[in-house]
């Protein structure tokens, strides 16, 4: 019996010490399987992308949806309107590696690139965008309604006549820079209308092309053409959840894979491996990671110094600018 104590005792305490030990071994692999301290550093600036070009703009305190954000721009700074040629060949001198802008479709089923579901807040005709035809868009001052006072002047009336292009024509204008469509609607048939289109061009142009929108145009797009990098909120969704869930033990779901990420630079750290370990994934996965400043409201931007420093350290990977000009010249690769 005194035998059989001692091994009891002796089992005992080699089960106390597993259970002390072998979390602490898993808490190990965790911290070292995540730990962006033992991850091989990138050198560089961050990747710069400029949303709608280098545009107007606003105070975003109580914006919603439905905000018209022409009637309380910023004083204008440069002469450049949202969505044109114009202002992304600017945004691109300026130093954007990519340039992102929204299309909605006409009445002609053609693909125009436009903001607004509705005409009255930047133009002087009324009503939606899909009950006019190109020709008739091609008529319109898309400067008409931009005021930065209250509606006493109008700084850009006169100044945007003609000036909203096609999606053709933006592709023409642009055809080797790097561009991120934004699908304005949550209708599938515009998915399949974009594919129709996109999946004539070349594949290396495709490769320089990413879109992203509404869960059902995007899904029907990525249906037709598997290869291009989308992104909506199912998508990340599907990405980022079981993500959540495993990607402690370094492995990256299938849903992550040659997609896009546009992620809130507070709910970023949240995510195993932040920064370095988890950029680092992505990118082998193929996909595009996007850093957006605070909750990821709307279209909150890196647009000052001050907000330049809330990046991780020697974070090179893409963050969301809305004032190229000022952000640009102040990292040594984009000048």
């Amino acid at each position: 019996m005194t035998g059989l104590k001692k091994i009891q005792r002796l089992m005992g305490k080699t089960i106390r010490r597993k259970r002390v030990w072998i979390p602490l071994v898993i808490l190990v692999f965790v911290y070292v399987n995540n730990s962006s301290l033992l991850a091989k550093p990138k050198t560089g600036d961050p990747y710069l992308l400029a949303h709608r070009g280098l545009a107007q703009t606003f105070d975003l305190e109580g914006v919603d949806w439905d905000t018209c954000t022409a009637e309380r721009i910023h004083k204008p700074e440069h002469p450049y309107l949202e969505n044109t040629i114009p202002s992304m060949r600017a945004a691109f001198e300026a130093g954007a590696d990519l340039v992102e802008l929204d299309v909605q479709l006409t009445k002609d089923n053609r693909f125009a690139v436009f903001h607004d579901h509705m005409l009255e807040c930047r133009t002087e005709a009324r009503g939606k965008i899909r009950d006019y035809t190109m020709a008739d868009l091609k008529k319109l001052d898309v400067g008409y309604g931009y005021t930065a006072d209250g509606g006493k002047t109008y700084p850009f009336r006169g100044k945007g006549t003609g000036l909203m292009p096609l999606l053709d024509e933006v592709l023409q204008a642009f055809p080797d820079r790097e561009l991120l469509i934004h699908v304005k609607s949550d209708d599938p048939k515009e998915g399949v209308m974009l594919a129709g289109q996109l999946e004539k061009l070349p594949r290396d142009r495709l490769q320089r092309l990413s879109v992203y929108g509404g869960d059902q145009p995007v899904k029907a797009l990525k249906e037709r053409i598997p290869d291009l990098r989308t992104m909506s909120r199912e998508s990340m969704k599907q990405c980022l959840l079981p993500y959540i869930a495993v990607g402690w033990t370094g492995y990256v779901p299938s849903a992550c894979k040659n997609t896009q990420l546009h992620l809130p630079d507070r709910i970023a750290p949240w995510l195993w491996g932040w920064p370095n370990r988890f950029l680092n994934r992505m990118d082998q996965a193929g996909t595009r990671v996007i850093l957006v400043k605070g909750s990821g409201g709307f279209s909150d931007g890196f647009d000052s110094p001050e907000d330049l420093k809330r990046l991780p350290d020697n974070y090179n990977g893409w963050i969301w600018i809305n004032r190229i000009d000022r952000i640009a010249p102040l990292l040594d690769n984009h000048n």
